[in-house]
């Protein structure tokens, strides 16, 4: 598989840190039919923190309303590729030779010899770094 890298909407909701509360929003979203390529959730000083990547941005919007999910939106890349000894170092060497500072990253192994990552980078640094790493 050749390597594929996008620009995707990524959503970012903070709800109480109680037991339940992430089952309870990823419940509803799976209930309106919203895909995600990625979610992760993690404790924030005052509760938690949900970060989303939906497949249809729109449905996703939809769908938190009805949960009364309050959500902020932003941009990020999601890479998907074989997975091989220094994949992500390369994507990273990309960014770095031109200059782009990255806000964050997290990569898996996706299994079956593949693996995901999601880049996030400032506003201002997204136009360059859709054109440096040739993302869709």
């Amino acid at each position: 598989m050749a390597e594929q890298i996008r620009q995707v909407d990524h959503y970012s909701a903070s709800i109480p840190n109680k037991v339940g509360e992430g089952a309870r929003v990823l419940e509803a979203l799976r209930d309106a039919g919203v895909s995600l390529i990625a979610f992760w959730g993690y404790p924030v000083v005052k509760g938690a923190r949900l970060e989303f990547i939906p497949e249809d941005g729109e449905a996703f919007i939809a769908a938190a309303k009805q949960t009364k999910l309050r959500v902020r939106k932003g941009t990020a890349f999601y890479i998907h590729g074989d997975d091989r000894p220094g994949a992500v170092a390369d994507i990273l060497k990309k960014l770095a030779d031109s200059r782009i500072n990255l806000g964050a990253m997290h990569a898996v192994c996706g299994g079956s010899g593949t693996y995901g990552a999601v880049i996030f980078l400032p506003p201002a640094a997204a136009r360059k770094a859709a054109t440096v790493l040739g993302a869709a």
